[in-house]
């Protein structure tokens, strides 16, 4: 009779400060951009950067946006996650634990109460909450994960479910949790993503020669696209469209979360805002399909910022799609990749 792996699962997030107060803004902020692979700069400029000029800046700014958004119980993102682990886990027999790349809960105490609660563990299916391949997201979660697995020895396996922008699993849940919210009438949906500078699109660029390097470069096949962001936003948006029914014509797609001076992919969402209603564009309907849970840059970034841009700029009728949360659909989704074998798993450790 077959061996049965002893398995545990993995969900990793990006992660909230502690708190509101600028105090535990600073520490996470700290620990986010200091990320060589979100401010890839070097060591001691990025420390200059981030410690003399962004932090002492900004920690006050996010304390007030992450107040309009915090709850009773806490961070959006953090709560929500928390949820999913909860829906996830009621449906596997495996222990689901949770951690996030920043902040709490951290990488090491996710995967010593998976040592602690499975004994005898061989291997953990790790999921990377994040649709499309980033240096800044899935990539620096992934290292962070192994590099915690290799410092502190742990006997398990070590694996990773894959980037799933264009997982027919993945479209469908996205297409589903948008559906309730295109049976009004809108003259576009404005597909939002997650802003990277594109000197990070340059850098991975396996081939060196194709990113950005043409106006068709993302239709264009290239070994690249496995790891370009702006082509697989690009997929994702078509393939949920195409699911939906939403003509060419009512698609928009644009970018948001700049920092800095740096040329950013663009288009800018927060431009889009306030241009749309100049172009005929009234009624607007947006979707951030690279975050599952809605948090910060979700809610307040687009939800309260975005939408009184618009309004104040002549539009009529905003509405934000929440994002995939707790919907059974997406729950289930991550339960079959977690069950589904090697076509979604790459092993690593």
């Amino acid at each position: 009779m077959a061996h049965a792996v002893k398995r545990g699962i993995l969900l990793m997030n990006l992660g909230s400060p502690d708190s509101t107060t600028v105090k535990d803004l600073r520490k996470y902020l700290m620990e986010f951009l200091m990320d060589g692979r979100v401010i890839d700069k070097p060591y001691l400029f990025r420390l200059l950067l981030v410690g003399g000029i962004i932090v002492p800046f900004r920690a006050p700014k996010s304390a007030e946006a992450y107040k309009s958004v915090w709850t009773p119980e806490g961070s959006p993102l953090i709560v929500i996650s928390r949820q999913l682990q909860a829906a996830v886990q009621e449906q596997v027999e495996e222990h689901v634990a949770l951690a996030m790349r920043y902040g709490n809960p951290n990488m090491k105490s996710a995967l010593d109460e998976l040592s602690e609660k499975v004994p005898g563990l061989e291997e953990v299916i790790a999921v990377p909450l994040y649709p499309h391949y980033a240096m800044s997201s899935y990539e620096t979660v992934v290292e962070h994960a192994k590099s915690t697995h290799k410092k502190y020895r742990y006997p398990f396996k070590l694996s990773f479910v894959k980037p799933f922008y264009d997982d027919p699993l993945y479209i469908d849940a996205l297409a589903e949790s948008m559906a309730p919210y295109l049976r009004r009438e809108y003259d576009q949906v404005l597909f939002s993503y997650h802003g990277v500078p594109e000197r990070h699109i340059f850098k991975g660029d396996i081939t060196g020669s194709h990113c950005l390097k043409s106006e068709h470069c993302c239709s264009t096949p290239s070994a690249a696209h496995q790891f370009c962001y702006r082509h697989q936003c690009k997929v994702t948006t078509k393939l949920v469209s195409d699911k939906l029914g939403i003509p060419e014509e009512k698609r928009g797609f644009s970018f948001q979360s700049r920092l800095g001076r740096d040329e950013w992919l663009k288009p800018y969402s927060a431009k889009r805002f306030e241009e749309l209603p100049g172009e005929g564009v009234k009624k607007l309907l947006v979707v951030c399909p690279a975050f599952v849970s809605d948090c910060l840059e979700t809610l307040e970034e687009v939800g309260m910022e975005g939408k009184h841009s618009f309004l104040s700029s002549g539009g009529e009728y905003f509405e934000m799609i929440p994002c995939l949360n707790v919907q059974p659909a997406w729950v289930n989704t991550l339960v079959k990749w977690t069950r589904g074998g090697e076509q979604y798993i790459i092993h690593e450790a």
